[in-house]
């Protein structure tokens, strides 16, 4: 299993757009072979999204991350987060 988890710290008024990224990142990718699950999330305490993804494997994830990547290439991001994007690449342990 591979999960990779994005935490995102949107500006207010950029808070929607970057919600219909990250669905549009997820829509890419849904259903295919190796995606387990995919998720939009909010954080209930602060205003922090959340994407959540999981995977079969790192290979999966390797193969699906470009397709996902190009739904979303043109977005600014650096316009929409207050901080960059803090990533994080999960393995089990």
């Amino acid at each position: 299993m591979f999960v990779l988890m994005s935490i995102h710290h949107p500006r207010p008024e950029h808070r929607a757009a970057l919600i219909d990224s990250m669905h549009r990142y997820g829509a890419a990718i849904r259903g295919s072979d190796g995606l387990v699950s995919i998720h939009t999330l909010a954080d209930e305490d602060s205003e922090r999204l959340v994407g959540l993804a999981v995977f079969s494997s790192r290979e999966h994830f390797e193969r699906l991350a470009p397709v996902a990547r190009a739904a979303v290439a043109e977005d600014p991001f650096d316009e929409w987060e207050s901080v960059d994007i803090d990533g994080l690449r999960l393995t089990e342990v």
